[in-house]
């Protein structure tokens, strides 16, 4: 199926430099190599937090950039692994079932990969979110992977709010451990490789938004404000991106700093590691499209959101939302939409996701027959959003 917004959104990306020319093949093979030398992806005023970031994993960061003022990506949780009433079916998806489209992002999560588990909290097989990973990737899909890590004090789950960051920073009686939950994370990580020769750990690494300790505005999780001081988070975000960069030469991940709801920038900055450490500033927010009301409080957020990520060079997102079970059948459309596209500077977000279908009572997107299906689909064929099929090639 051809998509709706390809010729325009390939359009928009003719500053990524391609080098060709009808010369031989020795001769354009010298020219290629030069280009890859000497071309590298820069703007001004921006820098990623990993300097030696894989040339796949810089597009992806500057074409979401460059997409961002004209287009909204839109991305699901788990779209791949399962719906409201299927689990584990080849190549299907909720979200394609309802307008022959995948998600242009898929959200994945890796919560009990810490603890050495066959399948995350989700009961979803880490080997599966693996090949799934892959497939979105291959499609021209994005990426993107949060973790709701046990606590490491206690061994209780993520909302377990024993105090715990204290023990895992440099330091900690913990820290030991720590570092062999980031080792596993590599390991995972570095089974997500494409091409040819990726059966013997060759192949090209899959770029991925990382987006660790989120929602940390609240205090539900064991990194949240009430406890963890935010010298603790700052610490123990540096530290992270450090050893993931540095020691364990993962480079093909960007990193999401992601709250919850916030008031203002300073609440948002309260804990922020820095711009060295971050490429893409993002929040979470679940209750404010619940209401017509609560529409122009996401807008403001939004807006607050773009200003600090553009004036860092950073990528703004809504890393979470959705409306559990879409009881409002025109709530793309007069809600989230409209909360994103109606003002000049909160459209400017790269993407928005909402969170999974885990059954009948529990999900955040339409599947067919649901009463919001119909209004899905006109969100899907909006000229400012993209699903998968209206990617332009994100990684070159």
């Amino acid at each position: 199926m051809m998509d709706k917004n390809f010729d325009t959104a390939r359009s928009k990306l003719n500053r990524v430099v391609v080098c060709v020319a009808p010369v031989s093949f020795l001769l354009l093979t010298v020219m290629f190599a030069a280009c890859r030398a000497t071309a590298p992806l820069t703007e001004p005023g921006t820098t990623l937090t990993d300097a030696g970031a894989s040339r796949a994993t810089r597009a992806l960061f500057y074409n979401l950039k460059r997409l961002a003022p004209d287009y909204l990506l839109f991305g699901h949780q788990d779209d791949l692994a399962y719906g409201v009433t299927w689990k584990r079916e080849d190549k299907r998806s909720d979200v394609h079932d309802v307008v022959g489209a995948y998600p242009a992002v898929y959200g994945w999560e890796i919560g009990h990969l810490e603890i050495g588990a066959p399948a995350n909290l989700d009961t979803v097989d880490f080997r599966d979110m693996q090949r799934w990973i892959k497939e979105g990737y291959k499609r021209g899909g994005v990426i993107t992977i949060s973790w709701h890590m046990n606590n490491p004090v206690s061994g209780g789950s993520s909302w377990d709010t024993t105090r715990a960051v204290y023990s895992i920073i440099p330091g900690g009686r913990n820290h030991a451990m720590y570092r062999q939950w980031l080792d596993r994370f590599a390991d995972f990580v570095g089974g997500l490789k494409t091409g040819p020769f990726s059966w013997l750990g060759l192949g090209k690494p899959v770029p991925i938004i990382f987006r660790p300790f989120h929602e940390h505005t609240g205090s539900w999780f064991w990194w949240g404000r009430d406890l963890v001081t935010p010298e603790e988070y700052v610490a123990l975000w540096r530290f992270t991106v450090e050893y993931l960069r540095d020691e364990k030469g993962l480079h093909n991940l960007l990193y999401a700093y992601s709250t919850d709801r916030f008031d203002s920038e300073d609440e948002y900055l309260e804990h922020y590691p820095g711009d060295d450490y971050v490429d893409l500033l993002g929040c979470d927010d679940y209750g404010a499209l619940r209401t017509d009301a609560g529409v122009a409080d996401m807008t403001r957020q939004l807006r607050i959101l773009v200003e600090m990520a553009e004036s860092r060079g950073k990528i703004a997102a809504l890393t979470e939302t959705g409306l559990e079970r879409i009881p409002f059948p025109t709530w793309w459309t007069d809600r989230l939409l409209r909360a994103i596209e109606s003002d000049s500077t909160a459209r400017r977000i790269s993407y928005a996701l909402v969170w999974r279908n885990a059954r009948a009572s529990h999900h955040y997107a339409p599947h067919p027959g649901h009463v919001s299906a119909e209004n899905f689909k006109r969100f899907y064929e909006h000229p400012f959003v993209l699903f998968e099929d209206g990617l332009p090639k994100l990684y070159r």
